[in-house]
């Protein structure tokens, strides 16, 4: 037990930083009864969830020129952003944008607190957005789920918990082939549902294993994903600051607390102690302790504490989105030196990503001398050398490309044709001989530039060294 001085000064016994609402005495688990909020900020929820779940279950089916506006490919390493293809060999753009995300979001917490977790982060939106509004009206609200689950097994229960159990299993299995369709596409996803099952064994068992996933996060383990596995929420505390705007509870205005409220009465605060706040939370937590790393941020206590202001003729707010600088001082939201460090190096890095993707080739070609081979003579006038090409086709199109000298003398042949035919989204080799004159050499190596064209096209300039005997 922690000792703590509570609002008013009292010295009294806290234990809520001592252990999880979850976690019983004994170290077990206490299951969550969240009562069903209602409220302004729940309906706003409500209509964000919905715009997620048109995103969620509509992008998979967008295509642009033939291919998926958004594939994360990651057994074949081929990523598709908004319809550009990004390969192994853009892995720094894409781990790039990644640590740009994270400063954003460090930057956007810092402000406006966990404001992602509780409105469009997939966990919760789907926790309870989803599942537990199907729990809500299979086996009604926190109450009569609590009185059903310390009842005795009848059929009663073992219908309804069993009917509820189904539902649960058959949207995770709906969730899961639609993450799995981000991943391997909705053509491939397709096949595996039309197709025998012999023919997509690894498939069908991935699909399999993440409707058991899903399943067993939103049936069982539920809050704990927030509160044990993300580190979001443990990063709080370096986060956030006195300044950052949070789901926090006024205890100038609340405190002290009374149960009895009398109107009129000016010697109590505007908290009655009715832990309505309590019994919505869907993580157990009582936000009047203040910040918590349980907290997600969705805003349920403010909606019940404002239905509990209206009765008594309270103005709303007692719970509401504010900084602990206005609550104590009245201050607004200041564009802090450190808001305005993260906003620098989020600025840099946006530039060098944009920079990035506006240099992005299309097409990449290596060109490296066939290792092993020394140079040629050619009659008594020229020098040859042997160079092996690798190309990756970037692209939804097959290429034809062919190479040229970039210097004003010499001579490419392809061995095999004239041109280099790269399959879209594929890589291709070839190898090719360089011929220059002589009287062009004048060291053991020479510096040459060769021209990659599509057609009549220039797609890139590549240079590399030609070796040769040193003639005088």
């Amino acid at each position: 037990m922690s000792s703590q001085i509570n609002y008013t000064g009292v010295q009294e016994t806290e234990s809520f930083r001592d252990s999880l609402a979850t976690v019983d005495k004994s170290g077990g688990r206490k299951w969550i009864f969240a009562k069903k909020p209602k409220g302004s900020f729940y309906n706003y929820r409500t209509y964000v969830s919905w715009f997620f779940f048109i995103l969620f279950f509509g992008l998979p089916f967008i295509e642009y020129n033939g291919q998926p506006l958004f594939l994360f490919n990651i057994p074949n390493a081929k990523f598709i952003i908004l319809g550009k293809i990004f390969w192994p060999q853009d892995f720094f753009i894409f781990g790039l944008t990644m640590v740009t995300f994270i400063v954003f979001i460090i930057l956007f917490t810092a402000a406006f607190g966990r404001l992602f977790c509780g409105w469009v982060c997939p966990q919760t939106v789907f926790m309870e957005m989803l599942f537990r509004k199907v729990e809500y009206l299979i086996e009604g609200d926190a109450a009569q789920q609590k009185l059903l689950n310390d009842a005795p097994y009848t059929t009663s229960k073992i219908v309804r918990k069993g009917f509820k159990h189904i539902v649960f299993f058959l949207l995770a299995f709906v969730i899961a082939n639609f993450f799995l369709s981000y991943i391997i596409g909705v053509k491939e996803l397709w096949k595996i549902m039309v197709e025998p099952i012999s023919a997509h064994v690894g498939g069908f068992t991935s699909l399999m294993i993440f409707s058991s996933v899903f399943y067993g996060v939103y049936a069982f383990f539920r809050e704990q994903v927030c509160m044990v596995v993300c580190p979001y929420g443990r990063l709080q505390s370096v986060l956030l600051d006195k300044n950052s705007m949070i789901v926090a509870y006024d205890y100038n205005r609340g405190e002290p607390r009374n149960k009895q409220f009398k109107k009129g009465d000016t010697d109590s605060g505007d908290c009655v102690d009715c832990h309505e706040c309590v019994r919505v939370c869907p993580t157990g937590i009582d936000i009047r302790n203040g910040t918590q790393m349980e907290c997600v941020g969705c805003t349920a206590c403010i909606d019940a504490c404002n239905s509990i202001m209206a009765k008594i003729n309270k103005p709303n707010g007692l719970v509401r989105y504010v900084s602990e600088n206005n609550i104590v001082n009245r201050e607004a939201l200041h564009y802090t030196t450190r808001m305005k460090l993260y906003t620098g190096l989020l600025s840099v890095l946006v530039i060098i990503l944009v920079t990035l993707l506006v240099t992005r080739k299309d097409v990449d070609a290596t060109i490296m001398r066939t290792p092993g081979m020394l140079y040629q003579e050619r009659g008594t006038d020229s020098i040859s050398n042997l160079y092996n090409i690798k190309i990756a086709n970037k692209t939804i199109r097959n290429i034809p490309l062919s190479l040229k000298m970039e210097t004003e003398k010499g001579l490419i042949t392809i061995i095999g044709g004239k041109t280099i035919n790269v399959k879209k989204e594929d890589e291709s080799s070839g190898n090719f001989f360089v011929v220059l004159p002589k009287e062009m050499l004048r060291n053991r190596k020479t510096k040459i530039k060769i021209g990659l064209y599509q057609g009549s096209e220039k797609i890139d300039i590549i240079s590399t060294n030609f070796l040769g005997p040193i003639i005088n």
